[in-house]
């Protein structure tokens, strides 16, 4: 399989020069966290999907995973058929199997989670994502999985900041952990993001990208609210990450 994926997908999340953070935009229908965030109608999936390319992603985000996220592949296959924007398939991939499956079903991206791996097994799925043509994008969700995260061949790295065990959210903490992934990678911030001030505090830092999805999902039309998000002042991202 052609490269081409996953090159489109570093071209797509690495941040420009006087730019700000560019977005994926998550189709999420559930989360264990906040419960149901849209009651879901047929056509809802190609509809979200074109309103997050109209209002300025750069990528989507897909959750597959039905427990807790009500969530499928087919979710991705719709999305794929309307937009061109490089996808993530989202799910908790443990097997080369959903590695192969995100492949077949159009991704071009794969989330992997450092805390759901063995080190060993997180190496071995960024390197069958990789022979698939897709981007590895490792999570981590604290400094020690930071760790283990850049250890990895991955370029796409990403820091939740939320806390998967209490769901509390420390955006300063997740800052803190993006200005340690080198300039040579793609650093990501994850949750979190609910406003125009959210989106600018993370523009002031490290992150080439930011994933939201909840905000996205709640607004009627989330196209405006992606807008509303993105019209803040371009900034500079601060300091030097360290190597």
């Amino acid at each position: 399989m052609s490269a081409a994926r996953w090159q489109y997908a570093h071209a797509a999340l690495r941040r420009g020069r006087g730019e700000g953070p560019r977005v994926i935009a998550e189709i999420k229908r559930q989360s264990p966290s906040a419960g149901v965030i849209r009651p879901w109608a047929r056509g809802d999936v190609e509809r979200i999907a074109l309103e997050y390319v109209k209002g300025g992603a750069a990528a989507i985000s897909v959750l597959c995973d039905r427990v807790g996220f009500g969530g499928s592949v087919l979710d991705l296959r719709r999305a794929v058929r309307v937009v061109g924007a490089p996808l993530l398939f989202k799910e908790f991939v443990l097997d080369d199997l959903q590695v192969a499956l995100a492949a077949r079903a159009g991704a071009h991206m794969v989330l992997l989670l450092v805390r759901a791996l063995t080190q060993q097994r997180l190496q071995s799925l960024c390197d069958t994502a990789l022979r698939f043509g897709l981007a590895p994008v490792v999570e981590a969700a604290d400094s020690e999985e930071l760790e283990r995260a850049l250890e990895t061949s991955a370029t796409i790295i990403g820091v939740n900041a939320r806390d998967l065990k209490t769901f509390k959210v420390d955006p300063q903490a997740a800052q803190r952990a993006l200005q340690r992934i080198p300039a040579e990678r793609i650093a990501v911030h994850m949750s979190g993001v609910h406003s125009a001030s959210d989106y600018r505090a993370v523009a002031d830092g490290r992150a080439d990208a930011v994933l939201i999805g909840e905000s996205l999902m709640r607004a009627q039309q989330p196209a405006d609210k992606l807008r509303e998000l993105l019209a803040v002042p371009r900034a500079q991202p601060r300091g030097q990450p360290t190597e």
